[in-house]
């Protein structure tokens, strides 16, 4: 009883690896760090892991290493009042630092811009990361201002668009955007 009583009392290491998820047909949900079943899907991923494995390998338009970044976040962040560890976070969810991302929806560059989007913030290349992130940026802000600082509703509407945050006056009930919320605002934490 007592090395129980110890071991629960022991403060926790930081966890160091991809926590994965998985759904019962019946609603319950497993996580895991060791899947034992393709049904298992990544949840979070360890994000030191991940950079390690963005930074390992050097393909040209693939996921390069965020400090590559640094200057241009920055000065995006200064510029726009937008805290550099959330669009840091938003890039990690987006596009993993692949510069030439694109989603089956259509969303383009390192903060996944909808070319309707990225037309109305005079993004002229989505793959410029300088225009990219200036555009992506500016979209936050917009967002952050929108929904009153709120950053997790801003999340959700960048995730999901204003019109679904709107509708369910909240973050939308689509486990897509309530995994990409909280999946960037612990990248946030990470980045601080």
């Amino acid at each position: 009883m007592a090395t129980v009583l110890a071991l629960s009392c022991a403060p926790l290491a930081p966890a160091r690896a991809d926590i994965y998820r998985y759904e019962a047909p019946d609603g319950t949900l497993h996580f895991t760090d060791a899947p034992t079943d393709k049904r298992f899907k990544v949840f979070m991923r360890d994000i030191k892991k991940d950079k390690k494995l963005r930074t390992a390998f050097k393909l040209p338009g693939y996921a390069r290493n965020p400090a590559e970044f640094e200057p241009i976040i920055n000065s995006c962040s200064r510029e726009f009042g937008v805290d550099s560890s959330l669009v840091k976070a938003v890039i990690h969810a987006e596009s993993g630092y692949n510069p030439s991302a694109v989603s089956a929806k259509g969303a383009q560059g390192l903060m996944q811009l909808m070319p309707k989007t990225a037309q109305g913030l005079k993004v002229s290349d989505c793959f410029n990361p300088s225009d990219n992130i200036r555009g992506g940026v500016r979209y936050l802000r917009f967002l952050l201002d929108t929904f009153k600082g709120d950053e997790s509703l801003a999340l959700a509407a960048y995730n999901s668009g204003m019109g679904s945050v709107a509708k369910y006056g909240g973050i939308p009930p689509f486990k897509e955007t309530q995994s990409y919320v909280a999946k960037v605002l612990s990248y946030r934490n990470n980045y601080k």
